[in-house]
């Protein structure tokens, strides 16, 4: 039977989410002749090449796809395991790493861990505001165990890494100038807003959102102005500069600006929790899960 080494396996699933040997052992906090003496070694104990140059480079072999497939299982049961062991020694105490985007924070997360505090006080929860391509990756290196974000930024439901579940489905509102024409009137249509000036993202989901939401109304929006946060994006509505596609989790707190709810073209985005497949059954990780599906129905 071959001799599987899961430090070794664990260096070479590193590899493929990093693409170089020094990015590998940055993350490992290891040296790069250590990785590459390593992942050597495996290739040894395996009998297959696992590493080929490419360029400066080096690239996987079909040989370490077809390792990696199957040790994604062997990694998701010893997180498995692990959790286990650690609700067996920890009872309802531990610690809950949570990385989520910045909207998510004061609505889903604050409300949460202020839950979690009164029902189960021997749970830490470390709270860490993240961008959403950068929650993917603490997730899948460990430095978080639950990762916020949307479904747009988010790993397919088919990967085998991860664990999706749907926390909210968050409508969008528009946010208007105090003094524009519709700001009063009784239902607004994103069709009536076509001539308009619109401020949204230069690139990225959010920007995709906003545009396909406006297409699908009919138009496409004439991007006036660019920017990703939303205290920006609601000064420049409120000084008459354009307007702006809101998610609820935000417009519910804004002030300044006149927020109408689209009730005919109902737009939404959804927002995500996700964790390492197999942390399911840590208590503590499965404690703060419940407390942000509760805190999002509250929202709802």
């Amino acid at each position: 039977m071959t001799d599987w080494d899961i430090k070794k396996l664990r260096i070479l699933r590193t590899l493929a989410d990093q693409g170089t040997v020094t990015a590998t052992a940055e993350a490992l906090h290891m040296t790069p002749s250590a990785v590459s003496q390593q992942l050597t070694n495996l290739a040894r104990q395996l009998g297959v090449p696992l590493l080929e140059p490419q360029g400066r480079r080096v690239r996987l072999t079909d040989a370490a796809h077809l390792v990696l497939r199957h040790t994604e299982a062997v990694f998701a049961q010893l997180e498995q395991a692990d959790a286990e062991l650690a609700g067996y020694l920890s009872g309802e105490a531990g610690e809950v790493r949570i990385g989520a985007f910045s909207t998510a924070v004061p609505v889903l997360v604050v409300p949460a861990v202020a839950a979690l505090r009164l029902s189960h006080p021997g749970i830490e929860v470390r709270v860490r505001e993240t961008e959403a391509a950068e929650s993917y990756e603490l997730l899948s290196a460990g430095a978080v165990d639950l990762a916020l974000s949307l479904a747009a930024h988010a790993p397919g439901a088919q990967n085998p890494r991860f664990t999706r579940v749907t926390l909210l489905e968050d409508p969008l509102d528009v946010a208007l100038p105090p003094a524009h024409p519709l700001a009063g009137a009784p239902e607004v249509r994103l069709a009536d807003l076509s001539a308009e000036r619109w401020i949204y993202g230069g690139s990225g989901p959010w920007s995709e959102i906003t545009r396909s939401a406006c297409e699908t109304a009919g138009f496409v929006p004439e991007q006036a102005h660019s920017a990703s946060g939303w205290t920006a994006i609601l000064a420049m509505v409120e000084a008459g500069m354009g307007v702006a596609l809101v998610p609820r989790m935000v417009s519910a707190r804004a002030s300044g600006v006149a927020v109408r709810v689209l009730t005919h073209d109902h737009p939404t985005r959804h927002v995500i929790a996700a964790l390492r497949r197999g942390t399911e059954a840590a208590p503590a990780t499965a404690r703060a899960l419940t407390a942000l599906r509760e805190a999002a129905a509250a929202l709802a």
